[in-house]
C-alpha cells in the first residue's frame, strides 16, 4: 500500500513540475516608425517623435467573426502612465478578406505624453482584444 501511495505521489509531483504549459494564442499590436512590411514587422518601437507617423499592425491568430475592430488611442495624464486619461483618437475598422489575420495603418500624435493603443472586437466590445503602451516625445 505504501508503494502504491508513493508511486501516486511521484506521478502527481511529476505532472505538476513538468514543462507543459497551456498556451492560448492572443492578439498583439506592434508599432513602428516606418511602414510595416514582412521584412520589418518585428522591428517594433515604444518611443516616437512628436508629429511623426506611427505605423501599427494588429496581429490576430484567430479570425474575428464580426470582421469589425474598434481602435482607441488613450493619453494618460502624466508621463508615468498613471492616474487619469483622455481619449485622443478612435477608428472603426471593417476587415477585408485579405485582412482576416492582421490589420495595418498609421496615425499621428502631436502632443508629448504616455499613450495606450487599444483594440476591441465587435464580438466582445467590453473586453480589450489587444493593447500596446508607447511614448511620444522629443
Amino acid at each position: 500500500m505504501r508503494k502504491l501511495f508513493a508511486v501516486l505521489i511521484l506521478i502527481l509531483i511529476s505532472f505538476s513540475l513538468s514543462a507543459c504549459v497551456y498556451r492560448q494564442d492572443k492578439a498583439g499590436i506592434l508599432l513602428n516608425r516606418h511602414p510595416i512590411t514582412e521584412k520589418n514587422i518585428y522591428d517594433y518601437e515604444k518611443s516616437f517623435p512628436i508629429g511623426s507617423r506611427i505605423y501599427y499592425v494588429i496581429l490576430m491568430p484567430k479570425k474575428v467573426e464580426s470582421r469589425y475592430l474598434y481602435l482607441q488611442v488613450i493619453k494618460n495624464d502624466n508621463d508615468y502612465g498613471r492616474l487619469g486619461y483622455d481619449l485622443i483618437w478612435t477608428k472603426d475598422v471593417r476587415l477585408k478578406d485579405e485582412e482576416i489575420h492582421y490589420f495595418t495603418d498609421y496615425f499621428v500624435i502631436n502632443q508629448k505624453g504616455f499613450y495606450t493603443l487599444k483594440a476591441y472586437s465587435k464580438d466582445n466590445p467590453s473586453k480589450t482584444f489587444a493593447y500596446y503602451d508607447f511614448y511620444v516625445g522629443n
